[in-house]
C-alpha cells in the first residue's frame, strides 16, 4: 500500500463570542485565565450540513506560559436549529512573537496569519445523524480577535 498522506475536509466552522477574561493569576509558574464563550454560531461544511448557535456558558481555561505559549482548553456546547445539542471539548495550542502575544492577550486585533492556532476538539452528541463528529478525528485552525473567535474544524480522512 503506497504511502498516502491523510486528506482534510473542512467540516466545521465556529465563530464564538468571548467576554472578558477572568484573571485567576500565576499557578504553577504560568498565568490561569478563563475567557467566558458567550454565544455565536456554527455551519457545517460539506457533508456536514448544520448550522445553529453556540450556547451560552462554555469557557476557554487558558494556561499562558512565561515565553507567550498558550495552552487552550475550550469546552462549549452547540446547539442545531433542529435543538439538537453537541458537546466540544476542544485543546489546543497558541503563540506568536513576544510583541504580537502581547498585543494578543492585552485585547487588541492582530493579524491571525502572525500566529499559530491549532487545536484538536473532540465532540460528543446523541443525535443519530451527526455521528460522523464523534467518530472521526479532526484538528482545528484559530483565529482570535477581541471580542470573538473563528475556529475552523478538518475532519482527517
Amino acid at each position: 500500500m503506497p504511502n498516502v498522506p491523510p486528506r482534510l475536509s473542512l467540516t466545521l466552522e465556529v465563530r464564538a463570542e468571548v467576554g472578558e477574561p477572568i484573571e485567576v493569576g500565576d499557578v504553577a509558574g504560568s498565568r490561569r485565565r478563563i475567557v467566558p464563550i458567550t454565544g455565536g454560531t456554527f455551519d457545517g461544511q460539506g457533508e456536514l450540513a448544520i448550522h445553529g448557535r453556540v450556547r451560552p456558558g462554555g469557557a476557554d481555561w487558558q494556561l499562558i506560559h512565561p515565553d507567550g505559549l498558550t495552552e487552550a482548553d475550550a469546552r462549549y456546547i452547540l446547539e442545531t436549529n433542529r435543538g439538537q445539542t453537541i458537546a466540544v471539548r476542544n485543546r489546543g495550542l497558541r503563540h506568536a512573537s513576544a510583541d504580537v502575544m502581547r498585543r494578543l492577550l492585552s485585547g487588541e486585533r492582530v493579524d491571525p496569519s502572525l500566529v499559530y492556532f491549532k487545536s484538536t476538539p473532540v465532540f460528543e452528541t446523541a443525535a443519530p445523524e451527526l455521528q460522523l463528529l464523534v467518530r472521526s478525528i479532526f484538528v482545528g485552525d484559530g483565529e482570535r480577535y477581541p471580542n470573538e473567535v473563528v475556529l475552523r474544524f478538518w475532519k482527517v480522512d
